[in-house]
């Protein structure tokens, strides 16, 4: 049975020479044995693809194919067949190739660091210095690792390049793999006299101060990443990420709910009845005026538009809500007492009788 080459490659029978390359790109990166060397069946799975895009990328083979013809891939593909194939879309570096060298150098850690901000910063955005304690470049030698005067030289064995080329039998044929350079371990280069300090690493340990831009509307919880702000790798390596994972307190007046912002208020049993005007404070450190009307029930919700927390990357501003609480006292004066006992009697309630205490005898 013929096999579907275009359905190998997840393409119809129209596909452009761009879109086939675009998925020969992709197949080739998850099914290539190099990338899976715990799965006994990725060289079948590459070698279907392989194949496919050898035929399908070539004008003539493909026309061949849409008529019905077959192809003798042995020919196709033997010896060195299929590292040219991939030398011909991923370039002179091979499949994994172009990011060995700067793989290889090495990438300096990443850091997280908690940031505690109140309430009010994170519903304006503030400005927060991070500090902790990592590697640094080291500066008596820049990161090169050398020492003062000298340089590192090229790496002999990879000419500089951090990485080798392998060659391995597979049931494909012989098979080109690129790994890094065991003598330089990748980087390229070699240190042949040791900078004193960080001992030819290129880093150090030191404290790190940066500022960290916290934009307004952040929630508990948000993580800003910061490129390039994480530990030093040294020796050309790239530097890690900084992490800032946002701790957002508890503030006694609000509750957040979502961008909105919660105040429960409480009046009294008259308050509530009667009506009453109360001020109440907002996040941005005034004041509002809350009109009480006669007759308000608990559970009553106010809502006060943008004065809330700013939307996180939008314009705009959630609401403050005032949620009415009805305070029962639980203990009277004898006038308070008398007074609730006269409204009773006014609209018909029924309630409970005084209680009337015996002396000891």
């Amino acid at each position: 049975m013929r096999k579907d080459y275009y359905a190998a490659l997840g393409v119809t029978a129209d596909a452009t020479p761009e879109e086939l390359k675009k998925a020969f790109r992709k197949l080739a990166r998850e099914t290539h044995p190099d990338a899976n060397p715990d799965d006994p069946t990725a060289e079948a799975r590459f070698r279907e693809v392989a194949e496919a895009y050898e035929v399908l990328s070539d004008a003539d083979k493909r026309r061949a194919y849409d008529r019905g013809d077959t192809f003798d891939f042995g020919d196709l593909l033997g010896g060195f067949g299929i590292e040219d194939l991939l030398r011909s879309v991923f370039g002179d570096g091979g499949l994994f190739g172009a990011a060995t060298r700067a793989a290889s150098r090495g990438r300096g850690h990443d850091v997280l660091v908690p940031v505690s901000i109140s309430l009010e910063e994170a519903a304006f955005g503030t400005t927060s210095e991070v500090q902790y304690r990592g590697s640094v470049t080291c500066p008596s030698c820049a990161g090169t690792g050398a020492a003062a005067g000298t340089r590192p030289i090229a790496c002999p064995q990879c000419e500089g390049m951090g990485s080798v080329r392998a060659a391995r039998r597979t049931v494909l044929g012989t098979m080109m793999s690129v790994v890094p350079c065991e003598r330089c371990q990748g980087r390229g280069q070699i240190v042949e006299n040791p900078c004193f300090d960080c001992h030819g690493d290129g880093t150090t340990t030191d404290d790190r101060t940066v500022l960290v831009e916290v934009p307004a509307g952040v929630a508990d919880g948000t993580r800003l990443r910061l490129s390039g702000q994480g530990e030093a790798s040294g020796l050309g390596g790239a530097a890690g990420d900084l992490y800032v994972e946002l701790r957002v307190e508890s503030d006694d007046r609000f509750e957040r709910a979502g961008d909105d912002l919660v105040h429960r208020l409480t009046v009294g049993v008259a308050q509530a009845a009667l009506g009453v005007k109360v001020s109440v404070p907002t996040i941005d450190g005034d004041e509002l005026e809350v009109e009480i009307e006669p007759g308000t029930q608990p559970g009553s919700v106010f809502s006060f538009p943008n004065r809330g927390m700013a939307r996180l990357g939008r314009r705009g501003r959630g609401r403050m809500l005032v949620e009415v609480n009805v305070a029962i006292p639980d203990s009277l004066s004898q006038q308070a007492e008398d007074a609730l006992r006269a409204y009773a009697s006014a609209t018909g309630e029924e309630v409970r009788a005084p209680r009337r205490w015996r002396r000891a005898k």
